[in-house]
């Protein structure tokens, strides 16, 4: 998919006092002085303990602590990427020697805004566009001490490959699970779009051999930064979990097949997306020289592509990916490789479409967690009437597949309303893409577990009409449905639920099993699909909703 593409449609449905003494004397002063500040549990109370402080290789940071969580935001993991760096793989961050302010969120990568015009939307999301630069390579620490060995949980935005950030959505903030399943809990951003995705190797030489890729170089030196340093946050670098939504869950996949990923990951959740026709090195090279082209700079000038500004780059880069991709068709992922603002399968730093092609051996032994909402399709502007639905699904399966798949989903889900079963045709295509992961992992012999969850919750909000979104599982994966209650509605229920969802994702980062006291959840395979249900009774389901996505299949 296009950037401009995977834009439009994700927009569209997303409308210093003493350094000395040892770790756990920090912990416990800085808890100390919370206490005495009135903090318990989650109050929400804040404090800025001149303890705060966690020693990193690069130097001292200093945080904040708030109802017990010790927080550290826009922590540098490597240096500024801007000016003579931009797309060169990311260099270490300078060393400083005076505990660093890590107090506030880092800059977001450049990118198209939210327009912020989709009000239903926008509530439902609770979304903030941060600010943008180019010295964007931060990330984000909750952890409830700076002494001990917890399971480390690195999240990888969404937003395709193009936009989006470590904090764009409420949902994605870790102080609950920090405060209440005892793990370290941290997010990053990274490069994206023209910044992340352009192989200028002809035009710069030998040091931008690894440009096509440096989004997701970035994303593998925020992994060791996180490997080498975690220890003084409390975390433990030989149990990280890695996991993303959307075009996270792209980044997991791709990251699970990448060589230089080995060792640095433990286990993997990919949620509601995964996999992908990334094009070959050619084919991402014959894209960049005409985006080189239409820019009308010398055919090794790098340095005049270094001080060009950002939209110019972006949009030159759309032009020329609309040129070679053309329009996309209906129903489904494209069956051949589209270049533009995503990986390549460059034989250096990716060197499998993994999870499209084959379970990378890379991470075999690494578990993994997979699902989907139920209505990842939702967009609340869209209010079909049966007919209207009916008329749209002929166009693209025929009449009678359409007829089979109103009649198949009115007899899975009779509760819903056409408007919402019609969000739900896109679910159907997102979990045959989870059975053909399923399946290559299948075919892995010795391969670790494979765990499938489907999240079908819907919430009250709105009338109740916009089920479960594509990203409503957020708020509960990450405890969130009091900070998300414009979504979530905070109800017992939705309480109930996030507790449930955010124990099984830090049980799976602790053990690589997601099962908990009565609610034991069992690996999944290509024969029964075996698939946890989150609802207000979560259950194990044999392939849900697998008549209605094998009609979709033809």
């Amino acid at each position: 998919m296009t950037g401009r593409a995977m834009l439009f449609d994700r927009r569209q449905a997303l409308l210093a006092s003493s350094l000395g003494g040892t770790a756990a004397l920090l912990a416990g002063e800085a808890a100390a002085a919370t206490r005495a500040a009135g903090a318990s549990g989650s109050s929400g109370s804040c404090a800025t303990p001149r303890n705060a402080i966690a020693r990193t290789r690069y130097g001292p940071v200093r945080g904040y602590v708030a109802g017990d969580v010790f927080t550290f935001k826009g922590i540098p993991y490597g240096d500024d990427t801007g000016g003579e760096n931009r797309w060169l793989p990311a260099r270490p961050p300078k060393a400083w020697t005076d505990p660093y302010p890590a107090l506030a969120y880092g800059a977001n990568c450049p990118q198209t805004l939210h327009s912020f015009r989709a009000k239903e939307h926008t509530f439902l999301q609770q979304w903030t566009d941060g600010f943008l630069g180019e010295d964007m390579l931060k990330l984000n620490i909750w952890t409830p001490s700076l002494s001990g060995n917890r399971p480390v949980m690195v999240y990888f935005h969404g937003g395709g490959f193009a936009f989006g950030s470590s904090y764009e959505l409420a949902s994605h903030d870790g102080a609950q699970m920090a405060r209440h399943h005892d793990v370290v809990q941290v997010s990053i951003n990274h490069r994206l779009n023209v910044l992340g995705f352009l192989d200028l190797t002809e035009v710069g030489g030998d040091p931008y051999a690894e440009s096509v890729n440096v989004s997701m170089t970035d994303c593998i030196a925020a992994l060791r930064w996180v490997q080498e340093n975690i220890a003084a946050f409390g975390g433990n670098p030989d149990r990280i979990m890695i996991y993303g939504q959307s075009g996270g869950a792209s980044k997991v996949t791709t990251l699970m097949g990448m060589p230089s990923g080995k060792g640095l990951i433990h286990r993997a959740a990919a949620q509601s997306g995964g996999g992908g026709n990334i094009p070959t090195l050619e084919q991402s090279r014959e894209f960049s020289r005409r985006v080189v082209k239409e820019l009308g700079v010398g055919p090794r000038d790098i340095g005049a592509l270094q001080k060009m500004d950002w939209a110019t780059l972006f949009a030159a880069g759309n032009k020329a990916a609309d040129q070679i991709n053309g329009p996309r068709a209906a129903g489904g992922p494209s069956a051949s490789p589209r270049v533009g603002w995503n990986p390549t399968l460059d034989g250096r730093v990716i060197t499998v479409r993994s999870f499209f092609d084959a379970a990378p051996d890379a991470s075999r032994d690494v578990p993994m967690l997979i699902g989907n909402t139920s209505e990842e399709g939702m967009r609340f502007g869209q209010n079909p009437t049966e007919a209207e639905w009916r008329a749209e699904l002929a166009g693209q399966y025929g009449p009678q597949r359409a007829d089979a798949l109103i009649a198949q989903m009115k007899r899975d889900h009779p509760e819903k309303a056409i408007r919402t079963l019609s969000y739900g045709v896109a679910s159907l295509g997102y979990r045959n893409r989870i059975q053909s992961m399923v399946a290559l992992r299948d075919k892995q012999p010795g391969s670790a577990p494979m765990f499938q969850y489907l999240f079908q919750w819907q919430s009250p909000q709105l009338d109740g009409v916009a089920g479960a979104w594509h990203t409503a599982d957020l708020a509960f994966v990450f405890d969130n449905s009091a900070l998300c209650d414009q979504g979530t509605g905070n109800t017992p229920e939705a309480r109930k639920l996030a507790r449930t969802m955010a124990t099984a994702w830090a049980n799976f980062a602790r053990t690589g099993n997601p099962s908990q006291p009565g609610l034991a959840w069992t690996p999944t395979d290509a024969v029964r699909c075996r698939t946890m249900i989150f609802d207000n009774q979560c259950r194990m389901v044999d392939d849900p909703e697998g008549t209605a996505r094998r009609i979709i299949l033809g």
